[in-house]
This record gives C-alpha cells, sequence and structure tokens, in this order.
C-alpha cells in the first residue's frame, strides 16, 4: 500500500513539473514572440509556407513539397528566388526603431503600401528546454508588414501584425533594400523552365520551320541508343549524325525562359505578336506520353537599337517571343539558350559539316 502511494506521488510530482515547465515555456515564447520586433526566422529548414499579399490584390503563396517549392498550389516555384526568400527571413536584423517624428506617416504608408508576409512551421507543442521536442504541428510564427526602403537605401520599413511601433530592418554587411524579395506577384515566383526531360526519358522531338519548311523534322527514339531522323515535308527517312543527336536531345535537360509577359505586356499586344507567322514550333513527347510544346515568334526592336553582335535592324538577333504550356504562357527566351535545338534537318544529316559564321569568314570543321 506504501508503495502504491509512492509510486502515485511520484507521478504526481513528475506531472505538476511537466506542467509548470509547459506554462513557463508557452510563456516564454510568447513574450519573445509578442516582441514587436521579431522578424527573423532562426530555423527556415522548418518552414512549410510563406504566404504574401499586397494592397493591389496581387497574393502568392508558397509551399513547401517533396519534390521542391510550389506556387498557389498550381506552378512549380522558382527554387532560387524561394531560397534568396529564406535566406533573408533568416539574416534580416533590426537596424532601430522608427524616429518618433516620421513614425505616424511611415506606419500610415504601410497601411496603403506594404506586403503582408505570414510564415508557417513546423513548431513542437512540447518543447523541454530546447532539448527533448515533441508533437510537431503546422504553426502561422510570423505575420508582418513590409514597406519602401528608407530615403539612403539602406533599411526598409517593416511593422509586426498587431505591433505599436515599426521598425528599420536591413541585413548586416548588405547595401540596399529588401522590399523587393517580398514581392507578392505571382509572375516573379515562377519557374522559369521550358523543357526539363533527360535524354532517356525523350520518345521524340519535332522541330518545325515555318519559313523553311523542307527544314523540318522529327527524331524518334527507337531504343538501345536508335534514333531515326525524318524529313517532314516529304516524310523521308535520313542517315544521321548520332553526336548531333544525341547533343540536341541532351540539351532539353534545362532550357528555361528569360520573362515571362502575361501580366505586363497588354493582351492587344500579345495577341498581335501570337496571331503572326511563328518561326519555330517544338514538339516533345515523352516515354510516358506527356508532350510539351513551344512556339516562336519575332521579336521587334526599335530603328536604332543595337545588337550583341553589334548589328542595327527591326528583328532582335537576340531574343524571340514564345507561347509555352499549351499557348498559356508568353515569356521571352533568349536565341543563345536555344539555339542548340534550333538547327534545321540539314544540320543533322551524316556528312554535313558544322559550319561557324565569324564576321564575314566562314570556317568549316
Amino acid at each position: 500500500m506504501k508503495k502504491n502511494n509512492r509510486i502515485t506521488i511520484i507521478i504526481a510530482a513528475l506531472l505538476v513539473v511537466i506542467a509548470g515547465v509547459l506554462i513557463w515555456n508557452n510563456r516564454y515564447l510568447s513574450t519573445i514572440q509578442g516582441e514587436s520586433s521579431d522578424f527573423q526566422v532562426w530555423d527556415t529548414a522548418s518552414v512549410t509556407k510563406v504566404y504574401l499579399a499586397d494592397r493591389r490584390n496581387q497574393e502568392s503563396l508558397l509551399e513547401r513539397q517533396e519534390n521542391g517549392w510550389t506556387l498557389n498550389g498550381t506552378y512549380k516555384a522558382h527554387s532560387k528566388q524561394v531560397s534568396y526568400l529564406l535566406t533573408t527571413l533568416y539574416k534580416i536584423r533590426v537596424k532601430m526603431p522608427v524616429s518618433v517624428a516620421s513614425h505616424d506617416n511611415i506606419v500610415k504608408q504601410l497601411a496603403t503600401q506594404s506586403t503582408k508576409v505570414e510564415v508557417y512551421q513546423m513548431v513542437p507543442r512540447i518543447n523541454l528546454f530546447d532539448k527533448i521536442k515533441l508533437l510537431y504541428h503546422e504553426k502561422r510564427t510570423k505575420v508582418f508588414y513590409v514597406g519602401d526602403a528608407t530615403m539612403d537605401s539602406s533599411g526598409t520599413f517593416m511593422l509586426k501584425e498587431g505591433a505599436d511601433k515599426a521598425y528599420i530592418v536591413y541585413i548586416p554587411s548588405f547595401r540596399g533594400f529588401i522590399t523587393t524579395r517580398f514581392t507578392a506577384i505571382p509572375d516573379d515566383w515562377r519557374d522559369h523552365t521550358i523543357f526539363h526531360e533527360t535524354l532517356a526519358d525523350i520518345q521524340s522531338v519535332s522541330v518545325e520551320f515555318n519559313e523553311d519548311p523542307e527544314g523540318s523534322f522529327r527524331i524518334d527514339n527507337m531504343g538501345k541508343h536508335q534514333y531515326k531522323l525524318t524529313r517532314l515535308s516529304d516524310n523521308m527517312e535520313l542517315p544521321y549524325d548520332t553526336l548531333k543527336v544525341i547533343n540536341m536531345l541532351s540539351s532539353f535537360s534545362d532550357l528555361r525562359f528569360e520573362a515571362l509577359f502575361n501580366n505586363t505586356l497588354p493582351q492587344e499586344r500579345i495577341d498581335s505578336i501570337t496571331q503572326s507567322p511563328y518561326l519555330h514550333y517544338v514538339t516533345l513527347t515523352t516515354k510516358e506520353g506527356n508532350t510539351l510544346d513551344m512556339r516562336t515568334y519575332k521579336k521587334l526592336v526599335l530603328n536604332g537599337v543595337t545588337d550583341i553582335g553589334g548589328e542595327l535592324g527591326d528583328v532582335d538577333r537576340d531574343r524571340m517571343y514564345a507561347l509555352i504550356n499549351e499557348g498559356k504562357d508568353f515569356v521571352l527566351i533568349q536565341n543563345y539558350v536555344f539555339d542548340k535545338v534550333l538547327h534545321d534537318v540539314r544540320y543533322y544529316e551524316a556528312g554535313h559539316p558544322i559550319q561557324f559564321e565569324i564576321g564575314h569568314v566562314e570556317v568549316y570543321e
């Protein structure tokens, strides 16, 4: 009987200690998290979501998934942009409170011209002295507003939700402001990948040249490192240069666009461009039966604009417009990036020399 009473007392004492620790821990966390200057995220690996919204009704929800980050539940997010954001959340520090003289004006600006940021993390319900952590769950841990830069561009105005005092926040050893890293515009977070298929995953690729139909072709993977090159104008199978074909197909492992114009160019302008004759139509089919396509268009430049090669002309020699994702996205691409997959069929025929053009001198291999 005495033994049972002793066990009961010990269990009751342990429960009292645990309850006391939990109460102290929660009060301690509440105190720390209640500080109006608490913007930093120490453990970015635990961040599961970041929600950004601005006063122009732009919203971006970034969510961590097993295969990377997604945007608004639909698109793949730009990994480098998300990395910059997480790095910023980790490195930001409070420089000083906003001065009393300008505080009210800054708060008014934040109320009308700021971006709201919400950070969600996996945190433990039980945290004993930061040593024993149990029962992890997702929790919104930070909510703050990001405003404009200071007059000297050395910091950024921020205000924690529910706080009375605004602060100037900065990144140590970084000269500049960080407002743009908290953009709520979805297009700024979109991944720029057009094609991301390995050689082993490609079943076929076709390239059609609107201005040169006889240069159009299709390459089919016949298995065991064997391919078939077909000229589309007469459906004739041609002998091919194996190295050139493999290099071309391998180039589809990482082809990206430079800029997305869905919401930055007037729709009338986009319609005018896409209703004009296209330059190239590229179709890639994977072994799983998925199809990716890209249709390119000329990009015109103003008279007198010089391209990278130093020549003047109405057609931009360095960039093209393109429709991708079944025509849903209108983007800008660089010729330098895509030229390696836009050779005509003659280039891949066996025995065709590789031709380079240097100024006015033609060099053949």
